[in-house]
């Protein structure tokens, strides 16, 4: 695979970095559709960031988290060393003297050892208010934790996300202490934290989405397209990154950018047509505000067809029908517009092939 560097995403990165200029008071969710680059854009951020930050960034995709224990072991990463709980808290004001940027919150296997027999997480809400306000002496903290709605469902006593969430306008609105980044694909998870009356006033949203078309021909003009081959690749991929590196690769190889596109939508045509097929022998059940309702395919193709003319529709209406295909990647929800359209180009393509034959 050959690399293509990162793109200049100006107007994100001028935005998050006003944000670290200044004292903590919001807590910020990063979201956008998916494969967007929202995790490239953060890990950008963190090269770029002077010496005076200290980041701890934590990625919790791929972990399955499901208890007390994996949350915490999600959570910090293990230091080797043989420090006491005490030593560590004593040598923060040293260490942070230089440039740090962590994949976890460091400890011991001493300290790991007290959370796992205690067994409550306001011990580890203290540990970690205690270490940041140590940092915080001479050092700026960030916390920034990657697909926090893998632990939407977790539940220790209360469930943890809403714990969690009373940590993180600790650090920021109470004691000006830390920055803190909740990042996240799943735009179902932010519609329900963007209604939470708790974060009213604590919590601002910055929405990291694909390319616009400016941005799609200046980034694919940096490796050799053609203007041909420019608007097909926005025709078939909008401004979706992860999309437009698949064709680069292509082209870079000398492959055929025209069949690589044609490929790439059969498959999303393929996918969605078996989805349908899927749905006339079984019916799904989604979950609402704690309740069960079946999806009906008939809703479902009456939603898909609103797609035949139109870009975006309302998020009312057949609500878990679409529900449904958020889940499924299908259509994503910005809950500041209240609108649903596709993940990207490809999905509306996709769409509006599949209805020719509904």
């Amino acid at each position: 695979m050959i690399e293509v560097t990162f793109y200049d995403r100006e107007p994100e990165l001028k935005e998050m970095m006003d944000i670290l200029s200044m004292k903590p008071r919001l807590i910020t969710f990063v979201y956008g559709p998916i494969n967007s680059g929202k995790t490239e854009l953060i890990t950008h951020l963190i090269e770029e960031l002077p010496e005076d930050y200290v980041v701890f960034y934590i990625n919790l995709r791929g972990k399955f988290i499901s208890n007390y224990d994996d949350f915490v072991r999600a959570l910090f990463k293990l230091d080797r060393e043989k420090k006491e709980y005490k030593e560590i808290l004593k040598t923060i004001s040293e260490v942070s003297l230089k440039s740090l940027k962590f994949t976890g919150i460091p400890i011991t296997e001493g300290v790991l050892d007290l959370f796992f027999r205690e067994k409550t997480y306001e011990d580890v809400f203290e540990f970690l208010e205690d270490y940041l306000t140590e940092i915080a002496k001479n050092k700026v903290p960030v916390l920034i934790v990657d697909e926090l709605q893998k632990i939407g469902d977790v539940k220790i006593n209360t469930h943890l996300i809403y714990e969690l969430f009373n940590l993180f306008i600790r650090l920021t609105k109470e004691l000006h202490l830390c920055h803190v980044f909740a990042v996240s694909s799943d735009s179902l998870f932010i519609e329900q934290v963007y209604s939470e009356a708790m974060l009213s006033g604590r919590s601002d949203y910055l929405l990291v989405d694909d390319f616009d078309y400016e941005q799609t021909m200046d980034f694919l003009d940096g490796y050799g397209f053609m203007d041909g081959e420019k608007m097909m690749a926005w025709d078939y991929c909008g401004g979706k990154p992860v999309c437009l590196v698949e064709l680069i690769n292509r082209k870079l190889r000398g492959g055929d950018v025209k069949k690589k596109c044609e490929d790439i939508l059969k498959i999303k045509v393929s996918q969605l047509r078996d989805l349908l097929d899927l749905l006339d022998y079984v019916k799904p059940q989604v979950l609402l505000e704690g309740e069960k309702y079946y999806v009906e395919r008939e809703h479902v193709v009456e939603i898909l067809k609103d797609f035949v003319d139109r870009d975006t529709v309302s998020f009312k209406g057949y609500r878990p029908e679409k529900h449904f295909m958020i889940k499924r990647n299908i259509l994503f929800l910005d809950p500041k517009e209240g609108t649903v359209r596709p993940q990207s180009q490809l999905n509306l393509l996709a769409i509006r092939e599949v209805m020719q034959d509904a």
